[in-house]
């Protein structure tokens, strides 16, 4: 009895040591799929911050440079009367 238990045990051992050795290069791939694509967020991230402040310093240089907006006189429209 003993030794069909120890059969059994030893195949289930076998089975999970061959399902592990076929998993890891998966989780490997993914493992770095993963690394790569948080590299590649962090890439856009910082290229989106650094654009974005290129464009509010040219915004502000432009609005510097304009002046002040003009100033708009009003012309008065009176009715005309009826008489």
């Amino acid at each position: 009895m003993s030794d069909l238990v120890n059969k059994v045990a030893s195949r289930i051992f076998a089975a999970r040591r061959n399902a592990e050795a076929l998993l890891k290069p998966a989780d490997t791939r993914e493992s770095k799929l993963k690394l790569e694509q948080q590299r590649a967020r962090e890439a856009l991230s910082a290229k989106t911050e650094r654009l974005r402040a290129l464009r509010l310093a040219k915004e502000a240089a432009d609005k510097e440079a304009a002046g002040p907006p003009p100033v708009r006189n009003r012309k008065v429209r009176r009715r005309a009367r009826s008489f």
